[in-house]
């Protein structure tokens, strides 16, 4: 059994472990990294990356299905499923393959296997074959992430009754697909497979789709993909689900009344679930909490000092660019480096529907329950000139702020490029730029960001094309 020793170990290698290992070795810290699977963790492999490649296959098509409106006639067209699957598969591999060019140019150790921590320094890796090698490290880090959560009571069979992972890699497009629930990961699926035809009801247990968008947002989505065709169930509760010859029955309960719902397949969606099971932090005492890790989330420390725990393992919010923000801070604190931490009121959260939704901050809705005064201001994408000219002139921008202060305290975006134009305001937020100063930035013309800069002045009575 061989045996090496670290500065620092990280125990997974997502977005959150690959990129503490890199920012690791940029500090010099003798640094390995362990991985059961591929690099890059369900963002690359099965989340964000391959299902923004299927996002594309879908906005293809919707651009196709609309051509007649710039002119250009498509009497027919059809598309290739296997090929579409594959296309999203070939970038997942590309992405992967260039992470694990990061791990060697930076001198990283990589360990293929399962890890588990059998002391606060030493983690016992087991390969493929069975070989063991330990690596001992003077601070670990677990990066283990988070894989999608069950209904109680509901079996997963991978077949007809499936989670996101399946629904990227199914061998034949199904005719339709009831999805539970409507957060962002059963919104894209629902509005990929809208797009290519298959008959999709959505089921979400809260009273909007997207339950975490100001409500705004959310009825003018749901607005959108009901005139496309969806089915769309809120305030509706999933009894049972079970597979039958034909595919699947789901049983529901919306605000009192039973239905059945039949499709060939059911995707579940309804959110994640630690992976803290059997990687030794019952034996090192590292506590736990409802599936996920208890850390300092200023310092990413566990409850055993050397041991830390950064991204989905650790609990809300769920987001690659969160795990990543969160690696980069534990590694410099480790280092004694100052770092201000993560601002989890900046953090923004996207969806890569069309039309596509992103939103940084406050709602509307929470900053009057904080007691908030505020100031809103909007700005809708129907009379904009640059959306008008690109075709796409669904949604609006809306903007919080506070009335006293003039603080940016939230952003909502629906429409075209909303998960680009978000930058923006993250940068302007974490600025603490005040709504003059938005709209006093002499914005391109024309682009989509003017729309920022209209509902900024909107919200001060200012606004120019309002």
């Amino acid at each position: 059994m061989s045996e090496q020793i670290y500065d620092i170990a990280v125990l997974g290698g997502g977005p959150g472990g690959y990129v503490a290992a890199i920012r690791s070795a940029q500090l010099k810290f003798k640094t390995a990294i362990i991985e059961k699977d591929k690099l890059g963790g369900i963002c690359l492999n099965w989340g964000c990356i391959p299902t923004k490649a299927l996002l594309k296959n879908a906005e293809v098509i919707h651009t196709i299905k609309k051509a007649s409106e710039y002119g250009i006639n498509i009497k027919e067209y059809s598309f290739d499923f296997t090929k579409i699957i594959k296309r999203s598969r070939d970038v997942s591999a590309r992405i992967v393959k260039g992470v694990e060019f990061l791990m060697r140019k930076n001198k990283i150790d990589k360990y293929d296997g399962f890890g588990k921590l059998i002391d606060k320094n030493t983690i016992e890796v087991t390969d493929a074959s069975g070989n063991k090698s330990l690596v001992k490290a003077k601070n670990i880090i677990i990066a283990t992430g988070a894989r999608p959560r069950q209904i109680p009571g509901i079996e997963i069979d991978r077949k007809s009754i499936i989670t996101s992972s399946e629904a990227m890699v199914l061998e034949r497009q199904p005719k339709d697909m009831i999805i539970i629930g409507a957060g962002a990961i059963g919104v894209e699926f629902a509005y990929f497979y809208n797009e290519l035809g298959t008959k999709i009801t959505l089921v979400e247990m809260m009273p909007q789709i997207l339950p975490v968008e100001d409500e705004e947002v959310s009825k003018t989505l749901e607005k959108e993909f009901v005139k496309n065709g969806i089915r769309i169930l809120t305030s509706t509760k999933v009894l049972s689900a079970k597979t039958t010859s034909k595919g699947v029955e789901v049983k529901v309960d919306a605000n009192g009344k039973e239905e059945t719902l039949t499709a060939e397949i059911a995707l579940v969606a309804i959110g994640v679930q630690g992976n803290i099971e059997n990687i030794g932090l019952e034996q090192v005492g590292v506590k736990t909490e409802k599936s996920f890790i208890v850390v300092n989330k200023e310092t990413y420390q566990t409850s055993v000092p050397g041991i830390y725990a950064i991204g989905d393992v650790n609990g809300p919010p769920w987001l690659a660019h969160v795990a990543s923000a969160e690696g980069i801070a534990c590694v410099e604190q480790i280092a004694g480096l100052h770092h201000p931490g993560v601002d989890y009121s900046n953090i923004p959260g996207c969806t890569y529907c069309q039309p596509q939704v992103a939103s940084i901050g406050l709602t509307e809705k929470k900053a009057r329950e904080l007691g908030h005064e505020i100031k809103v201001g909007r700005y809708p994408f129907r009379s904009h000139g640059k959306s008008l000219a690109v075709g796409e002139n669904t949604g609006f921008v809306k903007l919080i702020f506070d009335a006293k202060y003039g603080e940016l305290l939230g952003a909502h975006i629906i429409g075209e490029n909303a998960t680009e134009l978000i930058a923006e305001l993250g940068l302007a937020k974490s600025l603490e730029a005040v709504g003059e100063s938005i709209f006093k930035t002499v914005h391109a013309h024309p682009t989509l960001s003017e729309a920022i800069m209209e509902a900024a002045a909107d919200a001060y009575g200012e606004a120019i094309h309002l």
